[in-house]
């Protein structure tokens, strides 16, 4: 039940992330280099396609550019990996 608990924390946390993502609120960028705990497990994918103006294509392509696969979380980014695409989406 605790497990089921936490998973349920996080979601809330990283739909509540998504929305203030979306409204402005909130900058990718800043999110990526210092990522809370609770979107370690999240997609990179799925992250950037909370950020107005990027659809799955833009976002594919931003990944692609950076050599990072679309199923990557962004726990599992290497440093290179983080620095890059930070610097990409500060464009």
């Amino acid at each position: 039940m605790r497990a089921l608990r936490r998973a349920n924390e996080i979601r809330s946390a990283r739909a509540q992330l998504k929305r203030d993502l979306k409204a402005g609120k909130r900058r990718i960028e800043k999110l990526l280099a210092d990522p809370p705990e609770y979107v370690m497990s999240a997609k990179a994918f799925d992250m950037i396609l909370a950020v107005p103006k990027y659809g799955r294509v833009k976002a594919n392509k931003i990944l692609t550019q950076c050599r990072i696969s679309p199923s990557k979380t962004i726990g599992g980014l290497s440093e290179r990996q983080r620095a890059e695409l930070v610097q990409y989406l500060r464009r």
